[in-house]
């Protein structure tokens, strides 16, 4: 059957889409400027997370197959960026709403409650999506779970509530299907379930924490010699240079957690530090970009949150959030601790310089090609 042909207004909807604008209102000439301009924005950043949802998913899917072909790496990269950037874009709204005066905003504030942007269900999928736990979430207000925020105001089944809980039902997480990916990385050349696979990850650990030591000896002797203008403060730089080693080494041998769960976290975590360490090699060229993608995307969501902060503080100061949160105080929080690939932070902070880095054992393993 031959297409018709399509107008422009029609291929993108324009006239439903221009008449989304009237809140709870008949129409949108019962409304201020200010509060069209509101609804706007909002509808603008639900179609930007629409963007972002479906760029995670496709990141997703690619990793969580049992094997992921090197060449589709450029494709997450590209995702990924993507991301990051629609994040970026989606901040620059706040500079719009914060042309609108306190007073103008509290004109039409009572309109919203209890409604809530906690309750913009996609952002909660973007959350879902990427990893966040519910152990790791902040109260919101006096509710049990995050989940109860998202029913209707009488207590009835919302499509908010539904779309999220769609979303947790369709796994893995990015966070756990990058996770699967990052343990199968080759280490010196061995795979998980290689013969004496446990034994090459724990040489290169040992030879890892040997080059913290080294450094931590570097940057010891050069602050004693710099800083130190008595004993005390040669024993107080001593003892933070001794916490920075005993801190590599609990993190790399993962006793920060539960015994059952090190030798997964710990291979985990020295494939992260082997992947950033040698990303000069083509095999792990793309990996590196991916890690790089990834704390991008968090930081890119994190910033995001910090400027939506900032702004709320400065057209409505620190008052109680039309749902009932800590408004400001509440997005501050989700600002500073919502974070997903706790583990690929983490490793910047004990990634080393070249020279003490563990060698490769045959970088030749690591080419496009090989034999």
């Amino acid at each position: 059957m031959q297409q018709k042909p399509a107008n422009y207004w029609d291929y993108i909807r324009v006239e439903e889409l221009l008449s989304l604008q009237s809140g709870v209102a008949r129409s949108e000439t019962e409304l201020t400027d200010d509060e069209v301009r509101f609804i706007v924005i909002h509808q603008i950043d639900e179609l930007w997370f629409k963007l972002v949802v479906r760029e995670l998913v496709a990141a997703r899917d690619l990793f969580k197959k049992p094997r992921v072909p090197e060449d589709a790496l450029a494709f997450a990269v590209a995702s990924l960026r993507r991301v990051t950037l629609t994040f970026e874009l989606a901040a620059q709204h706040f500079k719009l709403m914060e042309t609108m005066r306190t007073q103008d905003y509290l004109a039409f504030r009572d309109k919203l409650n209890p409604a809530s942007g906690f309750q913009s269900a996609q952002m909660r999928e973007i959350e879902v999506l990427l990893g966040l736990s519910d152990a790791d979430r902040i109260p919101f207000g006096n509710e049990a779970s995050y989940l109860d925020a998202l029913k209707s105001h009488d207590g009835s089944p919302s499509p908010a509530r539904a779309r999220v809980e769609r979303r947790l039902a369709d796994t893995p997480t990015l966070k756990a299907a990058v996770s699967a990916w990052l343990h199968r990385t080759p280490i010196q050349g061995s795979f998980p379930g290689d013969p004496g696979d446990e034994r090459v990850v724990a040489e290169f650990v040992q030879q890892y924490l040997a080059g913290h030591e080294t450094l931590c000896e570097r940057a010891l002797d050069h602050a004693v010699r710099v800083q130190a203008l008595t004993k005390t403060d040669e024993e107080r730089l001593r003892a933070r240079y001794r916490g920075q080693l005993q801190g590599a080494q609990r993190h790399l041998q993962a006793e920060d957690l539960p015994a059952d769960q090190r030798a997964y976290t710990g291979r985990l975590r020295a494939a992260i530090l082997f992947i950033d360490s040698n990303r000069t090699l083509p095999l792990l060229s793309w990996p590196g970009q991916i890690i790089d993608g990834l704390i991008e995307c968090e930081q890119g969501m994190l910033a995001f949150r910090q400027r939506h902060a900032r702004m709320v503080e400065r057209v409505i100061g620190r008052r109680v959030g039309t749902g009932g949160s800590d408004g400001v105080a509440y997005l501050d929080q989700t600002a500073l601790k919502y974070r997903v690939f706790t583990e690929i932070w983490a490793a910047r902070t004990l990634l080393l310089p070249k020279d003490l880095c563990p060698p490769v054992r045959d970088p030749q393993f690591y080419g496009l090609v090989r034999e």
